[in-house]
């Protein structure tokens, strides 16, 4: 062995470490860890066999980063913003039952295939999370339900040390930190600015507006928000 190791050695060392990872949180609050729930041993074999397939290199690339994982999402899957049936498709590993598909992933799906396709998509960009690990929160109806690290202000106090520390060990996949691209317009830009503003991680931070927001409540102006993705990390305008 000489040492070396790829994008996919790195990030799946990564999420090995997440396994082990305990969150402090507030009463009410709990963290959803896809490495180490009772279906860790399917979400390795997704992950290994996805980060292998598109990312078993060494070529920097720039980090698309969203607040943090979907219960029902990348939280059970492990794959950032990857719908479960595509996952299926590009893993041949079976996901039937296994996670729901999410209307954020069909959007982001669609930006892939434009900006031309995953290979060429994934060769470019790591997805990721300012909070890697999923949370939820106990709704007033007693029901379980996504949050997020900046909804609750002791809940970002507590977690704060966790999320710059993520970001920075994030950079040691071999990130080209000239631009990060972060899902998210309005408080996970307003965090992210914020951390490096004092810690430096990237020259620039570009907001894109969350796909939820889009395919929920702008569906009508999706081809609008599809262009300026692309238009963003193709490094148009700059």
């Amino acid at each position: 062995m000489d040492g070396r190791t790829t994008v996919a050695d790195r990030i799946l060392q990564f999420n090995e470490e997440l396994a082990e990872k305990t969150l402090e949180l507030p009463p009410g609050f709990a963290a959803v860890n896809p490495f180490s729930g009772p279906q860790k041993e399917r979400v390795r074999e997704v992950t290994t066999a996805f980060y292998r397939k598109y990312y078993d290199d060494d070529r920097p690339r720039r980090l698309v980063l969203g607040s943090s994982p979907a219960r029902r999402g990348t939280a059970v899957t492990g794959v950032p913003f990857e719908d479960a049936k595509l996952l299926e498709s590009e893993t041949g590993v079976d996901v039937d039952g296994y996670a729901a598909s999410r209307p954020s992933a069909g959007f982001l799906h669609e930006v892939i295939r434009r900006y031309g396709g995953r290979e060429r998509f994934y060769a470019d960009f790591v997805m990721s999370f300012v909070c890697p690990l999923g949370l939820v929160r106990r709704s007033s109806q007693g029901r379980e339900v996504n949050c997020n690290y900046y909804e609750n202000k002791k809940l970002l106090e507590l977690l704060n040390t966790f999320l710059v520390k993520s970001l920075e060990r994030q950079l040691a996949f071999g990130i080209d930190a000239s631009v990060c691209y972060c899902i998210g317009s309005g408080e996970n830009f307003s965090f992210l600015s914020k951390v490096n503003d004092g810690e430096h991680f990237f020259k620039k931070i570009v907001p894109l507006e969350h796909p939820r927001f889009i395919t929920q409540y702008n569906g009508g102006r999706k081809e609008e928000f599809t262009e300026k993705y692309l238009s963003a990390l193709r490094g148009e305008g700059d």
